[in-house]
């Protein structure tokens, strides 16, 4: 039997949590970056599509990972 935490769904899962915190807190840097420095509403859109394209990253990885779970439940 595997370690807590030590599968490859366990690691899967730990890597999409970094991906949806660190886009979090990016998009929330750049965010406060683009009001401080007065960046024009066109370099701010662009950030947040960057931000948006992550989280749909994520929720692509998170889907993914479901659907391996269901496979591998339909195996046994």
């Amino acid at each position: 039997m595997a370690e807590h935490g030590q599968t490859k769904q366990a690691k899967a899962g730990q890597r999409v949590a970094l991906i949806v915190a660190g886009t979090g807190v990016l998009w929330v840097f750049v965010t406060m970056v683009g009001a401080e420095y007065g960046w024009s509403n066109r370099t701010r859109a662009f950030f947040d599509l960057a931000a948006l394209a992550g989280f749909g990253f994520a929720l692509w990885q998170t889907y993914r990972l479901w659907r391996a779970r269901q496979d591998e439940k339909g195996e046994k």
